[in-house]
């Protein structure tokens, strides 16, 4: 029997208004995630998906509302762009291994860390560059480790913005693959910026649609948001299901 801690939502926003200082972004809107869930974060640029993600992990306070997660929930986050110090040698695998180090005692020690590592780089395509130093990999190459690392680290939700930009066609759909299975495997709950349609048709269940222009947050599933007159508005091509709305 599932606990009560269980049952709620890992995620909700409350009248949520999210923006710098007291400047809001966007209107508030109400979200719950819950369990298992795949959820796709779309808008234009500046429409504030980043700064959302942003306030979800604590990085920027509200500009009214409230964000509530669960307690003791495990997050994990791959931004856009991940550095690191140039002078830092880490290896591919290095960086995949920093998704281990929660909970490390001597009853779970490093060692288990290698076999987590290597099945964390072979789900995401990534395992040819394991020993290769993280700062001479592609752009591509990167997000790939990242994403191994977010799959190493066993999260209950994550949040990834736009982790496939780097990428060409078929890469991104065989990260957005490794990231669905992590769900349907684990149960994980899946918040992810896209900016390509194709993916949000295939693999989300619930789509966000952040509109500053318009002052509206669309908040539904995925074939609502994306009939819906305001998404048409933002991206008018959006009726070829391969279009990069961006």
């Amino acid at each position: 029997m599932r606990t009560v801690n269980e049952l709620s939502p890992l995620l909700t926003c409350e009248q949520l208004t999210v923006g710098h200082g007291n400047r809001a972004i966007a209107p508030p809107f109400d979200l719950a995630i819950e369990r298992g869930e795949f959820v796709a974060v779309v808008g234009r640029n500046g429409t504030g998906k980043s700064t959302w993600f942003r306030t979800v992990l604590g990085l920027l306070a509200p500009v009214s509302g409230r964000v509530t997660l669960r307690p003791g929930l495990r997050m994990s986050y791959v931004a856009q762009r991940a550095q690191f110090d140039p002078l830092y040698p880490a290896l591919a695998r290095d960086v995949v291994a920093m998704g281990c180090e929660r909970g490390i005692s001597f009853a779970h020690p490093r060692l288990r860390e290698p076999a987590v590592v290597r099945v964390a780089l072979e789900r995401v395509g990534a395992a040819a560059f394991a020993d290769r130093p993280y700062r001479a990999l592609s752009e591509g190459q990167k997000q790939r480790v990242l994403l191994a690392r977010l799959y190493a680290s066993d999260p209950e939700l994550a949040l990834l913005d736009e982790p496939t930009s780097a990428m060409d066609a078929i890469a991104e759909r065989e990260a957005l693959l490794a990231i669905d299975a992590l769900r349907k495997e684990r149960g994980t709950s899946v918040l992810v910026v896209s900016h390509y349609l194709g993916s949000i048709r295939e693999f989300a269940q619930r789509v966000v649609l952040l509109d500053s222009a318009c002052e509206t947050v669309l908040v539904g599933k995925t074939d609502e948001v994306l009939g819906h007159a305001v998404f048409h508005r933002n991206y008018p091509g959006a009726a070829d299901d391969a279009c990069e709305a961006h």
